[in-house]
Parts: C-alpha cells; structure tokens; sequence
C-alpha cells in the first residue's frame, strides 16, 4: 500500500501574501512548427512558465506544471502547430484549468530561428538568425496570445553625419567648387557617420488569436534601422550595406517609430485593443553606453497619432 504524501505546497505560509507569478524558467524543448508542403521547422525552444498565487497558499505545484508543460508540447509535436503563439495559449489554459487556486496562467517562449537570405548585391545565399518572442497568458475572461521578433541590424547615427557634411561642405568651397555642384554631390554621396550594431524587437499581443504573420513581423523589424546585414558579405554587398545604411542615417527614436508606422500599414486588420511593444537598442561605437528607445501602445493609441491626434 503506498504511503500518501502531504501536500506541503496547500498549507498556508507563515507570511499571507499573495503573489503574481510563481513557476518555472529555463525550460528548454524542441517544438516543430509545421508549415504547408514543407518540412516543418525544428525550434530549440527555452520557456517559462507562471501561475499567481492566493496569499493562503504556501507554494505551487511546481511537478503539475512540468507536466502541464510537457503535455502541451508533446501534442503540438504530434499535431501540427502553424502558430507558436498558439502553442504558448494551450498551455497556458492547461495550466489554468489543472491549478484550482490559481486565477491566471503564463507561458512565454523564446527560440532561435534561422532564415534563409541572399546578399543584397552578389545574390548569395546566406542564413540569417532572428529571436521568435510568443506567449501567452490565459485567465477566466480569455486568452491572450502574443508574438513578436528580435533582430540585428545596423544604424548610422544623423548627428555625427551631419557634422561630416558641414566639413565636406567646406573642403569642397575651399576647392572651388559651386554651391549647386556640392549639394547635388552631397546628395549622391552620403558622408560619414558613426554606425552602431542595432537590435530591434517588436510584439504584438491581442485576445484570441492575433492573426499576424511572423515574416511580416520579421520584416518591419529588419527594416526599421538604417540597413539590413547579413552573416555573408561579398565586397559588392558591403558596398552596398555600408552605402544605404549612410543614405538612411536613422536615430534610435527615429527606429521606433519607423516600426509604429509599418505596423499600422501592415496590420491594419488587428482590433484597436491590441498592444505593439516596440524596442530598439543600439551599441554604441563611439561611447561607451548605448542607445534605447521603447514603446509600448495599443492599435487605438498608435493609430490615433499617426491620424495627428496628439
């Protein structure tokens, strides 16, 4: 006959308060994501995974949510599972009907994801890296789901450009040459500025299941920055990097809302409650911080400004 165990975790703590989130971090599994007519895509997948905790409860049942975990996992690998976010939404209202003290359930993933590219000039293939970003988290009112992108790419910085064309300008009086022809070769040729390594992370989260398209997310990411790069690089495409990342010098709040503004055109479909995260960080090559600039905003919000409504 087995022993019965005591249940530790429903015992009340020494101290009554209530908590927000108690899980687990760091779990790592493979998840397939299918895709139609191809193989699927194979992620290595690190998650974590929340539930609250009433202030009458010592601890949560840490063993029930690797199992809820697991479960969820298991399935979309046997089933096909076109949407990781939807994947993180399982879960989560697993975890929310399995756990009757807990009002509210959190999953989040992140993983690796490797694309194929070309080189912008010699045409190339290449692979390209970016960072899947989904979750979801699951109450009694409904699920929302969430995801999002973190990409690398490169800035110029408009300041220290513009300091350049001030003494370009210059040099080109002091040889003689006519205001008309130094502007006209200003414009063809941008001067330089210090660039930075970019990284830009965007999400959008809805209730239900927001229908938006990783790629279209990937894109607006890589495109917000001063240039897109890339692991291969030919003479030819760092020509061409180095020369549109210095025609489209670009600030860090100037990325961020490059972002607000494809979003709005690109997703247009998605109900006014839904929430953009839009980051951008970029290190610095001529200091030793870096720059960062962040927003977080609904579709209303964000539509409402871009409309001029201030």
């Amino acid at each position: 006959m087995s022993k019965q165990l005591p249940d530790v975790q429903a015992n009340e703590p020494d101290v009554t308060v209530g908590l927000s989130q108690v899980g687990v971090t760091g779990v790592e599994k493979l998840v397939k994501v299918a895709r139609d007519g191809k193989r699927p895509i194979v992620l290595m997948a690190e998650f974590e995974v929340f539930v609250d905790l009433p202030a009458t409860r010592k601890g949560a049942d840490m063993s029930r949510n690797m199992q809820v975990i697991d479960e969820a996992l298991e399935a979309a690998v046997e089933e096909p599972t076109y949407r990781v976010e939807d994947l993180c939404g399982d879960a989560a209202e697993r975890l929310l009907a399995k756990h009757d003290y807990t009002t509210s359930a959190e999953v989040h993933m992140e993983a690796e994801l490797i694309t194929k590219q070309e080189t912008p000039e010699s045409d190339l293939p290449t692979q390209g890296t970016a960072d899947i970003i989904a979750g979801a988290t699951a109450t009694e009112e409904g699920t929302r789901e969430e995801i999002g992108a973190r990409v690398t790419g490169m800035t110029v910085c408009p300041c220290s450009q513009g300091m350049s064309e001030t003494r370009a300008r210059e040099e080109l009086a002091d040889l003689g040459v006519d205001d008309e022809t130094a502007e006209a070769f200003l414009e063809r040729v941008p001067q330089p500025g210090h660039s930075q390594r970019g990284h830009a992370t965007l999400t959008v989260s809805s209730e239900g299941s927001p229908e938006v398209d990783l790629r279209d997310v990937l894109d607006i990411a890589r495109d917000c920055m001063s240039a897109r790069i890339y692991n291969l690089a030919k003479r030819p495409d760092e020509d061409h990097m180095t020369y549109h990342a210095h025609l489209n010098a670009k600030f860090v709040e100037d990325c961020v809302r490059s972002m607000a503004e494809d979003v709005v055109d690109s997703f247009d479909h998605l109900p006014e409650d839904a929430v953009i995260h839009m980051k951008q960080s970029n290190d610095e090559s001529i200091h030793q911080h870096n720059a960062h600039a962040e927003r977080e905003v609904t579709m209303a919000q964000l539509r409402g400004e871009l409309n001029g409504d201030h």
